[in-house]
C-alpha cells in the first residue's frame, strides 16, 4: 500500500497502471491493482447516481469507501433517491459535495438560474470547483466514464495521471457499452435510477437534462441546444 506518495511518484504509478492493465482489462481486475497499492482512504469513487455499478464493483475489493456525490442543488428526485439506496443497499461512505454557494445565494449573487443564461458557469461553481476541493484529500479518483458516451471519450484510458486535479484517475469502466453497464445491474441487483430507463441514459442536473429520443447520441439530452457537451469534469 502506497501512503501519501508525492506527485512524481503518482505520475510513476499511473504510468505503471496503464502499462500493466493495458487497454481493455476488466474492471476488476482494474479495482484489484488500485486496492494492491493503495488503501481505502486514499481513493475515492465520483457517482452521478445514474447507476451504482462503478460504488459496487469498487467496493467489493474496497469496502467502506468514499463515494462522492455532487450535490449541486438541481437533482432530480429520482437521482436524490438513488444516492439514499446506494448508501443503505452497499459497503460505502457516500459524500456530499456541496458547492460554496446554496442555489438562493447564487441566485442572488449571479441571477436567477444561472444554468441558463451561462450554464459554463453554473457548471463550475457547483461541479467542478467543489470536486476539484474534495478530491484534494486523496491519492487516486475513479470515474465512470464510459468510451462509448460521446465521441469526446473515445479514447478514454484505464489508468491515467489526472493533470488537472493532480491525481491518478482510474476509468474502470471504460470499455464497458450502456446495454452492458445496464445488464450488470440487473443480474447483481445493482442500485439504478429510474430514469436511465425512461430515455435518460445520461442524467445530469434537472434543468439541463432532456429524454434523448431512439438512436440520438446518449449524451444529447445534457445541454440540449447548446454547444456544451461537458460540466468541465472530464476535459
Amino acid at each position: 500500500m502506497t501512503t501519501h506518495a508525492g506527485t512524481e511518484e503518482l505520475r510513476a504509478l499511473a504510468e505503471a497502471g496503464a502499462e500493466e492493465l493495458g487497454w481493455d482489462a476488466p474492471a476488476e481486475e482494474v479495482v484489484a491493482w488500485v486496492a494492491r497499492t493503495f488503501g481505502t482512504e486514499e481513493v475515492a469513487v465520483a457517482c452521478s447516481m445514474a447507476d451504482a455499478v462503478l460504488p459496487a464493483i469498487v467496493a467489493e475489493q474496497l469496502p467502506g469507501v468514499d463515494v462522492l456525490f455532487l450535490e449541486t442543488g438541481y437533482h432530480f428526485q429520482e437521482t436524490l433517491a438513488t444516492r439514499e439506496e446506494v448508501q443503505r443497499s452497499l459497503d460505502v461512505n457516500v459524500v456530499d459535495v456541496e458547492p460554496e454557494l446554496s442555489v438562493a445565494e447564487q441566485d442572488e449573487r449571479h441571477g436567477k438560474d444561472l444554468f441558463s443564461t451561462d450554464p459554463a458557469a453554473c457548471c463550475r461553481m457547483r461541479k467542478v470547483e467543489p470536486l476539484k476541493r474534495a478530491l484534494s484529500g486523496y491519492r487516486l479518483w475513479f470515474t465512470g466514464v464510459r468510451r462509448d458516451e460521446a465521441p469526446t471519450r473515445t479514447h478514454t484510458p484505464l489508468v491515467t495521471w489526472d493533470e488537472a486535479h493532480g491525481l491518478i484517475k482510474v476509468n474502470p469502466l471504460a470499455p464497458w457499452t450502456f446495454d452492458e453497464l445496464v445488464g450488470y445491474a440487473g443480474e447483481h441487483r445493482v442500485p439504478v435510477n429510474m430514469l436511465l430507463s425512461n430515455g435518460y441514459p445520461s442524467i445530469g442536473c434537472a434543468p439541463c437534462t432532456r429524454p434523448v429520443a431512439e438512436g440520438e447520441d446518449p449524451r444529447a439530452g445534457r445541454w440540449s441546444g447548446l454547444a456544451k457537451t461537458e460540466c468541465g469534469i472530464h476535459l
